[in-house]
C-alpha cells in the first residue's frame, strides 16, 4: 500500500490508464492513510464511502478505455468549496450543519474530470490566517519536525494548511486550495510541496465561500509541478455563473513543461530583499537564481517600488471585503442560530458565538475602513495604491518573463508561536500578497531545507494568464533543486 502512496498525480494517472493499478486500490490506500494520519487533523469531514463509490465508477470507465484527465485519482477538497450534500464549514462554528444543495464549479469540474473525493480539508476560519490555528475544528499539524527540536508541533501554514498537510503527509494525492493573500503558496512552502495560485479569473469562484471577493482564487496543491499542471487544467475554465471568470481557453499546461528556458529573462526585485531577512532565505533565493541562470535564463535586476505598501494595502482591502461578505451569516440563512429576545439580539448572539476571534478582528477592521468619514482615508487610498502596485508589475513585465522571490520570510514555526501578535502573523504573507493584489499567477516550489531541516520554497510570478511560463520555469527550478526530502511523519514521527 505504501508504494501506492508514493505515486504522484501524473504517475498514478499513467498507472491507472495502463491498468497496473485500479482506482479502488489507490483510493483504499488513501482511506487507510487518512485513518492512520488523524493526528495531523487535516480533514474536517472524511467521505470514505463516497470515495469508494466514485473509485468504482472510475474503474468501470477506465476498463472501457474512457475517463477524464483526473479519472480515478483520490483528492482532498479544502472545506471552503461547496460540495453537494457534504458538510461545508469554512472552518467556522457559524456554518454548523450546512450541507449545500449545489456543487462549486471547481469541484464539479474535478468530478467531471474523474477525480475521487476523499473528504473536506481543514483551514483557517473563513480562510483568515497564515498558520491554520484559527479553525473551529482545531489546529492542523505540519507533518515536518525540526531536526533536534524534540517533538515540537509546527504549523502547516495557512489558510490551506489542511490541504498542504494532507498532500505532504500522503493523506491525499493532491488537494484544492484557495489563495487570497498567499494561502496556497505559503503553506506549500512550509510543507515542502508545490502550491499554485493561477491568475484571478482563471478558476471560477462560484460556490467557494467568499472571504475577499476581488482576491480569492482557487488553485492546486500537489507534490510536484507536473501534477500542478495536470490538476490546474482540470480545475480551470470559463464559468458564466461567475462574472469575474475569464472567458479564455484553457491551455495544455502539461505540454508547457518543455524544460527549455534558454533566453528567458527572470526578474529579481530589489525591494523583496527586506531588512532583517534571514540569511538562509537570502542564500536560497540567490541559489535559485543561479539554478535558472545555469539553465540558460538571464537574471535581471528589477524594481517594484511600491512593494512596501502592499501588506498594509491588503489588510485594508481584504477585511473590508470580508466584513461585507460575512454580513450574510446572521442565524437566519445558514447553519448556527442562537436564540435571543428579539431579532437583533438573535443576530448578535449568533454572530458572537459563531465567529472566532480572528474573524471578529477582521470584520471590525473592515467595518471601520468602510465607515463614513474613513472610507476615503483608508479604503479609497488603498485602492489607489493597488493601482500603483499593478503599474509596478506591468513595467517589470516589459523587461522580464517571470519574477523570482522567496515564498515566505521563514520556515514553519511552532504552534502557538506568534499567536498573540497579529502583526507578526500578518507578515508571513509579505512576499505573496503583492501578486494577490494585482491578480497575477504564482507558484511556490520547494528548493531547500533550513538549518534545522525544514522545507523552504521559492516563488515564481508570471504575467496575467501566462500560467504556462510560470509552470515551465517552476518545473526547471524543481528539477535543478532536486528536492526529495520527506517529512518526519512519513518515517513514523508523530
Amino acid at each position: 500500500m505504501s508504494e501506492l502512496l508514493e505515486l504522484g498525480l501524473t504517475e498514478a494517472r499513467d498507472a491507472l490508464k495502463s491498468k497496473k493499478i485500479t482506482s479502488a486500490e489507490l483510493t483504499e490506500a488513501y482511506i487507510g492513510a487518512m485513518e492512520e494520519g488523524k493526528s495531523l487533523n487535516a480533514f474536517i469531514t472524511e467521505t470514505p464511502e463516497k470515495a469508494r463509490e466514485m473509485a468504482k465508477a472510475s474503474d468501470a470507465k477506465l476498463a472501457e478505455g474512457k475517463g477524464g484527465a483526473m479519472e480515478g485519482l483520490p483528492i482532498g477538497m479544502k472545506d471552503l468549496f461547496c460540495t453537494k450534500g457534504v458538510l461545508t464549514s469554512a472552518g467556522s462554528h457559524i456554518l454548523d450543519g450546512f450541507e449545500p444543495e449545489y456543487e462549486s464549479t471547481v469541484s464539479q469540474n474535478l468530478w467531471d474530470a474523474g477525480a475521487v473525493m476523499l473528504g473536506k480539508l481543514n483551514l483557517d476560519e473563513f480562510a483568515m490566517g497564515s498558520a491554520n490555528i484559527t479553525s473551529y475544528y482545531g489546529n492542523v499539524e505540519n507533518p515536518w519536525r525540526r531536526e533536534g527540536g524534540g517533538n515540537q508541533k509546527l504549523v502547516p501554514g495557512g489558510s490551506s494548511g489542511g490541504s498542504a498537510a494532507a498532500v505532504s503527509g500522503r493523506l491525499a494525492i493532491a488537494a484544492t486550495g484557495t489563495d487570497t493573500g498567499g494561502s496556497i503558496r505559503q503553506p506549500a512552502s512550509f510543507c515542502g510541496i508545490v502550491g499554485m495560485k493561477p491568475t484571478y479569473g482563471r478558476c471560477s469562484r462560484w460556490g467557494i465561500v467568499a472571504f475577499a471577493s476581488s482576491l480569492d482564487q482557487a488553485g492546486p496543491i500537489t507534490r510536484n509541478v507536473k501534477d500542478a499542471a495536470l490538476m490546474l487544467g482540470a480545475m480551470a475554465g470559463h464559468d458564466p455563473k461567475d462574472s469575474t471568470s475569464a472567458n479564455l481557453a484553457v491551455p495544455d499546461f502539461e505540454a508547457a513543461l518543455t524544460g527549455d528556458i534558454r533566453g528567458m529573462k527572470i526578474g529579481i526585485p530589489k525591494e523583496y530583499r527586506m531588512d532583517g531577512m534571514p540569511e538562509e532565505i537570502d542564500a536560497l533565493w540567490k541559489r535559485g537564481a543561479e539554478m535558472l541562470k545555469d539553465a540558460g535564463a538571464e537574471i535581471v535586476d528589477i524594481s517594484l517600488p511600491h512593494t512596501k505598501y502592499a501588506l498594509p494595502t491588503y489588510y485594508i482591502i481584504a477585511p473590508a471585503e470580508a466584513s461585507s461578505n460575512l454580513a450574510r451569516y446572521d442565524g437566519v440563512r445558514y447553519g448556527l442560530r442562537e436564540t435571543g429576545d428579539s431579532l437583533i439580539e438573535m443576530y448578535e448572539n449568533t454572530r458572537a458565538a459563531g465567529f472566532g476571534d480572528e474573524v471578529k478582528r477582521r470584520v471590525l477592521i473592515g467595518t471601520y475602513v468602510l465607515s463614513a468619514g474613513y472610507y476615503d482615508a483608508y479604503y479609497l487610498k488603498a485602492q489607489k495604491v493597488r493601482a500603483l502596485l499593478k503599474k509596478d508589475f506591468d513595467d517589470a513585465y516589459g523587461q522580464v518573463d517571470a519574477i523570482l522571490t522567496p515564498t515566505a520570510p521563514s520556515a514553519a514555526f511552532a504552534i502557538g508561536e506568534n499567536q498573540d501578535d497579529p502583526i507578526k502573523m500578518y507578515l508571513n504573507d509579505v512576499f505573496t500578497v503583492p501578486a494577490s493584489l494585482v491578480g497575477l499567477p504564482g507558484i511556490s516550489v520547494p528548493v531547500g531545507l533550513s538549518g534545522d531541516g525544514l522545507p523552504l520554497g521559492l516563488q515564481l510570478l508570471g504575467k496575467p494568464f501566462d500560467e504556462e511560463t510560470v509552470l515551465k520555469v517552476g518545473h526547471v527550478l524543481e528539477q535543478a533543486a532536486g528536492f526529495n526530502a520527506k517529512p518526519a511523519f512519513l518515517a513514523g514521527g508523530k
